[in-house]
This record gives C-alpha cells, sequence and structure tokens, in this order.
C-alpha cells in the first residue's frame, strides 16, 4: 500500500505538519482528520471532510483503543496547538501514520476549505467563562461552507 504522507508536508521539531491544502487532498485518499477539540467546539463547527473523527485531546488516552494503527491520521484543533499534544501522545505509544495539520481549523477555513457550521451551537461571550449558546431560535441543520 502507498504510504500517504510520504513526500508530503513539512517538519517543525519532531512535529511532521501538512498543510489544510494536503490535508484536504489526503482525506480524499482516505487519511481521516482526527479533530481533538471538546465538543462544545465541534457542535458549531467542524471539517467539511468524509473521513473525519472527534475525540477531545483530553480523553484520547483512554480512547486509544477505537484508533487503528494501520490507518492515517491528520491530527487537527482549532489553531494547533492541542492536536500537537495529541501528536506526541500518538507517537510515544507506537502511531506512525500521523501528521498534524498546521493551523488548525482557523487556516483550514482560510484557505476556503469546506466547513459544517451549525449557528445553533454557536457560543458567545464577554469572556470565556460566560460563553452560552445564545442561537437556539429555529431548527438549521449543518451547512457546509467554503470552497475546495
Amino acid at each position: 500500500m502507498k504510504d500517504l504522507f510520504e513526500h508530503r508536508g513539512f517538519w517543525s521539531g519532531d512535529v511532521k505538519n501538512v498543510t489544510p491544502r494536503e490535508a484536504f487532498d489526503l482525506c480524499q485518499q482516505g487519511a481521516v482528520m482526527l479533530d481533538v477539540r471538546a465538543d462544545e467546539l465541534v457542535a458549531f463547527k467542524c471539517f467539511g471532510v468524509s473521513n473525519w473523527l472527534n475525540i477531545w485531546e483530553k480523553e484520547l488516552s483512554d480512547r486509544l483503543g477505537e484508533l487503528s494503527k494501520d490507518l492515517y491520521y491528520i491530527l487537527a484543533d482549532s489553531v494547533g496547538i492541542h492536536s500537537k499534544e495529541a501528536y506526541h501522545l500518538l507517537r510515544s505509544v507506537g502511531f506512525e501514520r500521523i501528521v498534524h495539520l498546521a493551523g488548525g481549523l482557523v487556516e483550514w477555513e482560510r484557505d476556503g476549505l469546506p466547513v459544517l457550521e451549525d449557528v445553533r451551537e454557536r457560543l458567545s461571550g464577554s469572556c470565556t467563562c460566560q460563553l452560552r449558546k445564545r442561537e437556539r431560535k429555529g431548527k438549521i441543520g449543518k451547512q457546509k461552507t467554503g470552497r475546495t
């Protein structure tokens, strides 16, 4: 089987990164986008790819059994901080087919790649401790935005 990550990405320290465009192409070839953000963030906005899995970074060590070392994973979060920690965790337990999405969902959106949004799940507030869902009116399903 072809190594999907061979000749892709760039190294930053001991982390192999891919750009959002590379990640999108890799997902179309079978790689799985492993989103390590918390549920409340994923409920509002997530990557618009079919091979997508969400395991919160704080639960990842307890849920390693749900992952296969035979699959290719792209670790992602909002901006690339927690997903980098997840990258190191997976490396430490023997996962070799992993890369990190540089810039996370923020850069993904900036590049115009597809995103699924549910505005009913949007959080707003004047500070992090006051974040609440405030747009519960009407029923709007997830909508795909972005261009490919």
